[in-house]
């Protein structure tokens, strides 16, 4: 029986996951654009966080992605509630599915999936395929779970244990949410409790608490999210649980009506016990969410006071990029380019910096905070060069106009310094993967040539600020420091080779760090050249 259950369970997890991956691969893969974009105001938050949630067939996923992108400032706070409190309506669509009698349905949606899979190499043919095979998937693994489930009814332990639940609707919530906390998918208890009432294994009063506890479950993958994030991140996945938890809240107190509002659908229009579950889940959600809809700025207000603190949180949006600008005044308009070049700037030093942290200790947050960086610089990047092109179609003066040539040639070199420690993350995480030691010879040059790679930048991001000539010049010097630097610990390493204190693996990490800090140097002179070239 419990291999039985076990088993239906994986199969149900593994085919709502593979129907969310065919789903988003159909829908183009934009979902975190589409959340980026069209979440102007709460209300759009909760439609489009319901879309996004249905496309993924995962609420979980979509609070994912949202804390992401609070913490990247893609999303505001007030944003982001809104969108979680669609991901939550959004999930409900999943338990309406189940409801549904098409179990029998499933085996020949399997067949038809594997021919689409199998037989036809167009990627529209293949997705739609792991959609159709996924859906099968999902309702032989739930009928496996059902027929794991009906021998608890000979149990009389397992009765007594349902009935004590239902008693007390404090312990369905805690059961319920330690669940779902387990699963990691409250699909996937939504799914078990269908089944359990749908045996006639639990009263409808004893299952509808432990669905309520399937939400604050659930918000578990949030808060893991939000672990080492931004404070705006963690306040995010913060309200997550507090809008489950309130929302649980609320629907204990009116238990009794709920239940006999429950009941009377079914009567009404004769739903099927598993359907009654889909109805009970999906009006916990959408009157949850009608209800605290209006609170949002009282929340942002609580989880701000209970989560204190200044968000340093790494912004990939541009604060300064003003379009009116570009028709306007053109000369303003690239005077706020440059700002945002100059944080571009900041940004390049600091994931160098974060990067040098990641080879002196190997600590993962290092590298996760490089990669941060780099997307940041990147978005900046595109954003920049978009708006210095709108920029180029007005008339501009031939100061101005130097001015816009240069500024997009910074651009390019920042976005390539980003490009390069990235690079160096990734050979550092090849070193760590396959156990490749570097001598402690190899880590004092290196450290020798981040420090003054790492100085080297920040002169040139400086002088870019200031327009100084004397920084500039000594960003040149440096840059030819740096380029000694690599030719004589290139000699240093193969004489190291040779003595056979470090091995053919290390050597190549070695060198190939060494020549991505030559190419940064290269590209901070690239920046002081233009400055130089002014005077």
């Amino acid at each position: 029986m419990l291999f039985q259950f076990l088993g239906g369970l994986g199969l149900f997890l593994f085919s709502i996951k593979y129907m969310g991956d065919g789903l988003q691969k159909s829908a183009g893969n934009r979902l975190r654009d589409m959340l980026d974009r069209y979440t102007t105001n709460p209300v759009m938050g909760v439609l489009v966080g319901i879309l996004v949630t249905v496309l993924m067939q995962s609420s979980s996923g979509t609070t994912v992605i949202t804390v992401g992108l609070v913490s990247a400032g893609f999303m505001t706070l007030r944003q982001a509630i809104g969108v979680i409190m669609g991901a939550n309506v959004g999930t409900t669509i999943t338990a309406f599915i189940i409801g549904f009698d098409i179990g029998q349905f499933a085996y020949p949606l399997l067949a038809i999936g594997a021919v689409l899979l199998f037989f036809f190499k167009k990627n529209t043919v293949q997705n739609i395929g792991q959609i159709i095979f996924g859906l099968g998937g999902l309702f032989v693994g739930l009928e496996l779970m059902s027929s794991g489930m009906k021998p608890l009814q000979e149990l009389s332990s397992f009765m007594n244990m349902a009935l004590h639940i239902s008693e007390h609707s404090i312990l369905g919530v805690i059961f319920g949410t330690i669940v779902t906390l387990v699963v990691q998918s409250s699909s996937a208890t939504v799914g078990i409790l269908q089944g359990l009432y749908g045996e006639g294994l639990m009263p409808l009063q004893g299952a509808l608490p432990i669905l309520f506890g399937d939400n604050i479950g659930t918000t578990i993958t949030a808060v893991l999210a939000s672990i080492g994030a931004s404070v705006a991140a963690r306040r995010a996945a913060a309200t997550h649980v507090l809008f489950n938890v309130v929302g649980t809240f609320i629907f204990l107190l009116i238990l009794p009506q709920f239940t006999l509002y429950i009941e009377w659908l079914a009567g009404v229009f004769g739903l099927e016990s598993k359907m009654q579950i889909a109805f009970a889940h999906g009006t916990f959600n959408v009157v949850n969410t009608m209800i605290q809809l209006p609170l949002i700025g009282v929340w942002v207000y609580i989880v701000t006071k209970v989560i204190p603190g200044e968000d340093s949180g790494i912004e990939y949006k541009p604060r300064n990029l003003d379009p009116h600008f570009i028709e306007t005044s053109p000369a303003i308009a690239i005077g706020q380019a440059k700002e945002e070049i100059l944080r571009m700037g900041e940004y390049s030093v600091r994931g160098l910096e974060e990067t040098f942290e990641y080879l002196k200790t190997g600590d993962k947050k290092y590298a996760t905070t490089t990669l941060q960086y780099e997307e940041a610089i990147n978005s900046l990047d595109k954003k920049i060069t978009d708006y210095l092109v709108k920029v180029s179609v007005q008339p501009l003066s031939d100061t101005d106009s130097a001015r816009h040539h240069v500024l997009l040639e910074n651009v390019r070199d920042i976005e390539r310094i980003g490009d390069h420690f990235e690079n160096i993350v990734e050979l550092i995480d090849y070193k760590a993967m396959n156990g490749v030691q570097l001598s402690e010879l190899s880590i004092t040059d290196l450290s020798e040539m981040f420090t003054l790679t790492i100085e080297t930048v920040q002169k040139a991001i400086l002088a870019l600020d200031t327009s100084d000539h004397g920084l500039a010049m000594d960003v040149t010097k440096k840059e030819e420091l740096i380029d000694q630097m690599e030719r004589t610990f290139r000699k240093k390493h193969i004489h190291r080779l040779n003595l056979g204190e470090c091995s053919a693996h290390a050597g190549i990490v070695f060198t190939d760090i060494v020549s991505n800090l030559e190419r940064i140097g290269d590209h901070a002179v690239n920046i002081a050249d233009a400055i130089l070239e002014k005077h």
